[in-house]
């Protein structure tokens, strides 16, 4: 009888133990998210989005940018991705569009997710992005320090940059605001990573920094899988589940692959 229920003991800690290891090996799978933040903010733009994607077992690393230039932030970004164990969703909102276009050469980056990004050609810079386009009207509340490090008004962080967020929410993002070096947006890439990833890109409607029809534009070029959400420059902030459910599209494609 001993030796029986020994057995039964030793079969069910076998399957346990496979239980376990099947369960490891599928978080193991599960693609990490790295996500770039834009000019004009830091990392915690992205606090709304990063509880969401969490919940669904999906690691997430936010990249803070120095802002000083595209090669300071791609090397930001790829210190983020060397840390990764696996294979890696990179997410770019605007300006961040620019650099996971460069950084995410990576080996590791299997698909990219642009949101209201700039995505330009290797050669391009970020400041061609627009030409030919209506100007929109937020880029007239950029204005420049004396340290060459360019900020967004008060009134441009509210009714241009986040217009459909809270008066209380704009007067915080302006404080804590990124200051971006002018002519990082002059630093051309040297690679387009969306042409070997697949990619997604979430079009923001009312944007009021980069014009609709350019991320229009931008999403048909590169190819990209396209989704759109009726909001500001900052979807992540006023629509953080449709935002979250498009990358999660991106890492569950990547996951099954």
């Amino acid at each position: 009888m001993k030796t029986f229920k020994s057995k039964i003991a030793t079969v069910a800690f076998a399957l346990a133990g496979a239980f376990i290891a099947s369960a490891s090996h599928a978080q193991d799978t599960t693609p990490s998210v790295v996500i770039v933040h834009g000019a004009f903010a830091d990392g915690s733009d992205w606090a709304k989005v990063v509880p969401l994607l969490q919940a669904q077992g999906v690691a997430v690393t936010v990249v803070q940018n120095p802002l000083t230039s595209l090669a300071d932030d791609v090397a930001a970004t790829r210190r983020a991705l060397n840390n990764q164990q696996g294979k890696v969703v990179l997410v770019g909102h605007s300006w961040g569009g620019t650099v996971i276009t460069e950084a995410g050469s990576d080996p590791k980056v299997s698909a990219l997710v642009y949101v209201a990004a700039f995505a330009p050609e290797a050669g391009q810079t970020s400041g061609e992005q627009g030409k030919g386009a209506p100007t929109p009207p937020g880029i007239s509340q950029i204005k420049a320090d004396g340290n060459g490090f360019l900020y967004l008004t008060p009134e441009g962080m509210a009714k241009d940059f986040a217009q459909d967020l809270p008066a209380a929410q704009t007067a915080v993002m302006t404080a804590t605001q990124g200051p971006i070096k002018a002519s990082a947006f002059e630093d051309k890439t040297t690679v387009s990573a969306w042409k070997t990833k697949p990619s997604w890109y979430l079009l923001a409607t009312e944007d009021r920094m980069i014009h609709p029809d350019v991320q229009r534009s931008a999403a048909k070029r590169i190819g990209a899988t396209l989704a759109e959400v009726h909001t500001s420059h900052v979807p992540q902030q006023s629509k953080p589940a449709e935002v979250a459910s498009v990358i999660l599209k991106a890492v569950h494609s990547v996951g099954e692959q």
